[in-house]
């Protein structure tokens, strides 16, 4: 065996070249391996639905460039389509960023059921320590009721206040804010009124909120595996940070969908589900008038109404669960779009009528387009060749990079054909990334996905991250590669410029590609080492 062979195999990990194996399994064979016994699969005929729209679908989210990962639909209890775009896959958690609010509810939802308390209670009765010197009349009259709809009476989302304050507790942050309008009539999203619902779960029970949830709402769906971000005294964020597979997405659609019951027995109370999916006040959001908006028809207990009679959880980026009770149908989807009413919008026009009132007959050739499609899904790899002449003499050679704010000091690269081994030394140590060149490489790195990230609170106790690569030259003297943190929403490019003897690296998050803004890390400057 040779070196390089060996020290990737020492450096990754037998669980990472697990990982390697399955993402070269077709991804319907894949799916089908990893999820027997789960939700039942059937094809979209025998539901009643045509298997060309969710093509269309498809092919519509593809054209218009909206960078989904993930697709599931469910009709009548049994999933009828599912993929996801290499690098992802079904085994794989993805992060949800404000799709975990409906967790968060639900939890609440749970707690009411046990009696812990109720949806009138006041916010300040939990926390007595953390309350102000002085309580305006709107804080003292803050509910439940408010954290949930989104109505605490804040004139503007508190989120970016509690997170930044000095203050590193959170609830007394919050507490702290003023409220300008009467609770229950002002409606503000605010990813701070869910924290503070995680908070009250955690004081009423002396459990984190996934603890809490693990035996009443995971282990019963068959959810395992999840996690969820914490603050700086471990309390989950509540308003983001959970990760679950897209199937768990789809089971707690489904739940919703039965009205709270799961595999005959009663998980959550039906009149909650009732409460928590209905509008309790008119949201705010998007550009379009009400009639072809999905964020102006309302908010329930943090679920979103949508048009067609449906309702839905969703995050940031385009993380979906939308449940079509006329329909008899949940839809999945992560993505990381920077367009989110346009991935509705093709649910709307493609999905939604694929639902037939008579029986579909099969059409052999449509279905088995679908499921070529949707085992093949992929997103673009960097684009470029996969060699170029420099390539052999920076193999095994280490640049010196000049003081930076990174506190990277080094950087190396080794050529393999259909490989690449880039080495990033800074004031933590050593990390690698091995990156596919006309494919993808998937494994563990200990490079951080923190600075990728739309909000800053880390996994509790995440060493290393899965990480595909993809690298290609897209000119005589520049190596690209594409990281992709697969179990977050993004990604970024490390542009590589080599002259002489220096190199010159860039860094830039999918966040500021997607919002076309400058990356705030620095651009490396290195010299090769003799």
């Amino acid at each position: 065996m040779s070196y390089k062979r060996r020290e990737f195999l020492q450096h990754l990990g037998f669980g990472a070249l697990q990982l390697g194996i399955i993402s070269a399994i077709p991804a319907s064979t894949w799916a089908a391996s990893l999820h027997f016994g789960q939700l039942p699969r059937s094809s979209p005929e025998l539901q009643g639905m045509s298997a060309k729209n969710i093509l269309d679908f498809t092919n519509a989210v593809e054209a218009d460039k909206l960078n989904l990962h993930s697709l599931m639909i469910l009709r009548q209890g049994k999933v009828v389509a599912e993929g996801w775009w290499a690098p992802y896959g079904p085994d794989m958690k993805h992060t949800l960023y404000s799709l975990s609010k409906s967790f968060t509810s639900t939890a609440i939802g749970l707690a009411v059921a046990e009696k812990k308390l109720t949806v009138e209670d006041k916010v300040l009765s939990f926390f007595p320590e953390d309350k102000p010197a002085n309580v305006s009349a709107n804080l003292a009259a803050m509910r439940v009721r408010d954290l949930l709809t989104m109505s605490t009476g804040h004139d503007k989302d508190a989120t970016g206040a509690v997170r930044e304050s000095k203050e590193n507790n959170w609830v007394k942050a919050f507490l702290s804010l003023p409220v300008e309008h009467e609770p229950g009539s002002f409606f503000v999203y605010n990813s701070a009124a869910t924290y503070m619902l995680s908070a009250i779960i955690q004081k009423l029970t002396g459990q984190t909120l996934v603890q809490y949830l693990t035996p009443r709402l995971f282990e019963p769906l068959g959810i395992d595996d999840a996690d969820w971000e914490v603050d700086p005294n471990g309390i989950n964020t509540g308003g983001w940070g959970l990760r679950v597979k897209t199937e768990d997405i789809a089971k707690f659609g489904q739940l919703y969908l039965q009205k709270g019951s799961w595999n005959g027995k009663r998980i959550l109370p039906e009149a909650w589900v009732e409460e928590a999916t209905r509008s309790h006040i008119m949201s705010k959001g998007g550009a379009r008038k009400p009639e072809e908006n999905d964020w102006l028809q309302g908010y329930g207990y943090q679920f979103w109404r949508c048009r067609n009679g449906a309702y839905r959880g969703d995050g940031a980026y385009g993380q979906y669960c939308i449940v079509l009770p006329k329909e008899d149908m949940v839809i999945a989807i992560t993505s990381e779009t920077g367009d989110m009413q346009g991935i509705l919008d093709h649910v709307w026009n493609h999905i939604l009528p694929a639902v037939k009132s008579t029986t579909v007959t099969t059409d052999n050739e449509v279905q088995a387009a679908l499921q070529k499609k949707l085992s093949t899904l992929a997103l673009p790899q960097t684009p470029g060749k996969p060699t170029a002449d420099v390539a052999a003499k920076l193999t095994g050679k280490s640049f010196k990079i000049a003081d930076n704010s990174l506190k990277i000091t080094k950087a190396s690269f080794e050529f393999a054909k259909g490989w690449c081994l880039f080495r990033l030394t800074d004031d933590k140590g050593e990390h690698l990334v091995v990156n596919g060149i006309g494919n993808w490489k998937i494994g563990l790195t200990d490079i951080s996905p923190m600075p990728l990230k739309l909000v800053l609170t880390p996994v509790p106790n995440e060493q290393k991250s899965k990480i595909a690569g993809n690298g290609a030259w897209i000119d005589e003297n520049t190596f690209e590669m594409t990281w992709r943190f697969i179990e977050t929403a993004h990604y970024e490019t490390v542009t590589c410029k080599f002259e002489a003897d220096t190199v010159q690296i860039e860094f830039k998050k999918s966040l500021a590609i997607l919002a076309k803004t400058k990356d705030p890390r620095p651009v490396l400057n290195g010299k090769m080492l003799t």
